[in-house]
């Protein structure tokens, strides 16, 4: 019986170590001084060159056949541009706002799994969803200087629910290591394309001083190769919308990470920590909720 319990929570516990690593991210990307487009091809490099020299030391195979590379780079270019629109809305917010709103994710995620998976709506999943927009609306409302970077990591929170459903796709008959790979090299180059396309990059942008560089490799390394390889590979065991509700425990622990490190300007108003609660609750209702349905399908299986 306890082995089984084990296993039950195996994933869980998997995920949430995963998402408190996330939890560094909002703190890295601050910290960072070069421009977002350059945080973000340094992090899908790194993660890049970090699964090639593992894949080498471990002799796994990388090669897939042309059709499945190219939906894998595809699915890296959204990638790439969640990170993007991640970081832009932290230089111009916070780490609180950024991460906050990212649990938007969740509603987006509860639209488009039904779709992609051919199932019915869940009814708790969207009330979950709902009430996170309700989180959202009361930190609008009270910290309406920060709009632009709510609005950033709300463009962030859909391209994550929609990259963390097709994952949740491939999975299925995919490694995780080989999905994340390919997914990495496929944001390189679409951050590649977008920088030359629209933004004016100079060679001082992409010449991180030696804080970034250490900075660079940690989110490049651990936050990335290895917690990315991570939350798709237990993608096996749980949904997409239970992969990205527990993810919204990432604010949490980004915030009290934030207030050591920054300090007042990480500081916020009553009526945005009141929004934060709202959406951390959904966090703890839908792992209620779900551990309710896994045990009711154990007895009816048992029964039958």
């Amino acid at each position: 019986m306890l082995k089984n319990l084990i296993f039950d929570y195996r994933y869980q516990l998997a995920l949430h170590i995963t998402v408190f690593v996330w939890g560094f991210t909002g703190i890295l990307g601050k910290l960072i001084e070069v421009p977002y487009y350059s945080i973000v091809w340094y992090r899908m490099l790194i993660a890049s060159v970090g699964l090639v020299i593992y894949a080498i030391a471990t002799k796994a195979q990388l090669r897939i056949p042309p059709k499945k590379a190219a939906t894998f780079l595809f699915v890296g270019f959204i990638v790439a541009a969640h990170w993007s629109t991640f970081f832009q809305a932290i230089k111009v917010s916070n780490v609180s706002v950024a991460l906050t709103t990212l649990a938007s994710a969740s509603l987006f995620v509860a639209l488009l799994e039904p779709i992609f998976f051919k199932r019915k709506l869940i009814f708790y999943e969207l009330f979950f969803g709902i009430a996170v927009i309700v989180g959202l609306s009361l930190i609008f409302n009270f910290e309406s200087q920060y709009t632009l970077g709510i609005l950033l990591a709300l463009a962030s929170a859909f391209l994550a629910a929609l990259f963390s459903t097709i994952n949740g796709l491939l999975i299925r008959e995919n490694k995780a290591r080989i999905i994340t790979f390919y997914e990495m090299v496929g944001g390189v180059l679409g951050i590649s394309l977008y920088t030359l396309l629209f933004e004016q990059p100079t060679i001082a942008d992409f010449s991180p001083g030696i804080n970034d560089i250490i900075y660079l490799l940690i989110l490049g390394l651990v936050c990335t190769a290895i917690a990315f390889v991570v939350s798709v590979e237990v993608m096996k065991e749980l949904s997409p919308f239970t992969v990205s509700i527990s993810i919204n425990m990432e604010p949490i622990y980004a915030v009290v990470l934030a207030l050591i490190f920054f300090g007042e300007s990480e500081q916020m108003t009553p009526g945005f920590y009141l929004g934060a609660l709202i959406i951390f609750s959904t966090v703890l209702g839908n792992a209620a909720l779900k551990s309710i349905q896994r045990r009711r399908k154990k007895k009816a299986a048992q029964g039958a």
